[in-house]
């Protein structure tokens, strides 16, 4: 794995560089089998976030958060993860969660603002993506303390931006993981800004992934956009974690194309030359499919099969999405608060029901 510098001279591990060619070993693990796989899932999640985009300006989903560009840090980083592990996502981690095996649907239901996108399958042991920034770091502290206290050998990763960084719960989730040396990932998608706030502003440190030192623990700087390392670094913190030597900081350096979320405009803050040079020379996807060709296991035919098949998966998942029932305005306030509802809520449900009756037959 190479060490290479970006433009704010940060280091970071790089094994795949932008033209496709090897500067580093490939994991075991990873034959042209697994990485077709990745990249089947990178344009696949590419094309879904497209399609939400063009699905909010014709006004049929709400407020998204587009991800367009840290797709190799979001499926290279699940991959490392196994089915029974926690996992605690923010709301950009849609590919990652799709990866993971959240519907396709749900995605979109979730920026719909139905309610029942706040519950996960029953199957997947991964909490609907967090909208309050770094309060999920937390949640996977304690989710990975009860799995120590426990002896289960699973892990917790949570993902979260560079912006998480600057709040304080952050802070607290590295100290309580690092004091009881808990098996949990922190993953940090360093895109480059908080909205538009640039990391140059947000902290004088060098980089996210140096704050580890503060706490003790280790701390891993990678280029996000090589599918390869990410996966290489993610592999190395959960192997750590699950054989007891505690938790990892990860801090992978990647690149939001679009804005932070539909209700935002990145041309009043982004430089249009870096942008550009974001776009057309470290594009993750490109990236992988230049290897990818070069080792005859990716070719135009199969690239057309497969935008078919991903466009097609997606229009179903759009028709479901929007063939969901809507849900009962009166009954939503108390699903999925409780498994069984305690009395207190109960009586609550009943008065409330009481009063929205009275009110709809005013």
């Amino acid at each position: 794995m190479r060490t290479y510098r970006w433009d704010n001279d940060v280091p970071a591990h790089q094994v795949m560089a932008p033209d496709g060619t090897l500067v580093g070993a490939l994991p075991q693990d990873l034959d042209d089998a697994r990485l077709v796989e990745f990249y089947r899932w990178m344009v696949f999640a590419r094309r879904f976030d497209q399609r939400a985009l063009n699905l909010h300006r014709q006004g049929r989903l709400g407020t998204y958060a587009p991800f367009a560009g840290q797709e190799a840090a979001q499926i290279g980083s699940f991959a490392a993860l196994e089915k029974d592990d926690w996992v605690f996502p923010s709301y950009r981690e849609v590919a990652g969660m799709l990866f993971f095996g959240l519907p396709p649907e749900m995605a979109l239901l979730f920026s719909k603002g139905h309610p029942v996108a706040g519950r996960m399958p029953d199957e997947l042991n991964m909490l609907p993506g967090q909208i309050i920034i770094a309060a999920q770091t937390l949640h996977a502290v304690g989710a990975a303390w009860a799995s120590k206290l426990r002896g289960e050998r699973r892990i917790a990763a949570t993902f979260f931006g560079d912006g998480a960084t600057s709040e304080g719960d952050f802070h607290e989730a590295l100290n309580f993981a690092s004091v009881f040396r808990l098996p949990v990932v922190f993953f940090c998608q360093n895109n480059q800004y908080a909205i538009s706030v640039p990391v140059s502003r947000q902290m004088a440190v060098r980089s996210v992934a140096q704050r580890a030192l503060a706490y003790d623990m280790e701390g891993i700087c990678v280029d996000g956009n090589d599918v390869v390392a990410v996966y290489a670094a993610m592999r190395r913190a959960v192997d750590r974690a699950r054989s007891g030597g505690g938790p990892t900081l990860i801090e992978a350096v990647t690149y939001r194309q679009g804005p932070h979320t539909t209700a935002d405009d990145p041309r009043r803050y982004r430089d249009p030359e870096a942008h550009r040079t974001w776009l057309e020379t470290r594009d993750p996807i490109r990236r992988l499919r230049l290897y990818l060709e070069a080792r005859g296991a990716w070719d135009e035919q199969a690239e057309e099969r497969w935008l078919r098949e991903a466009d097609e998966r997606i229009a179903q998942a759009v028709e479901r999405a929007e063939s969901h029932p809507a849900p009962d305005a009166a009954e939503a306030l108390f699903d999925h608060v409780y498994g069984t509802r305690t009395p207190d809520l109960e009586d609550e449900r009943r008065s409330w029901l009481a009063a929205w009756e009275r009110g709809a037959n005013a």
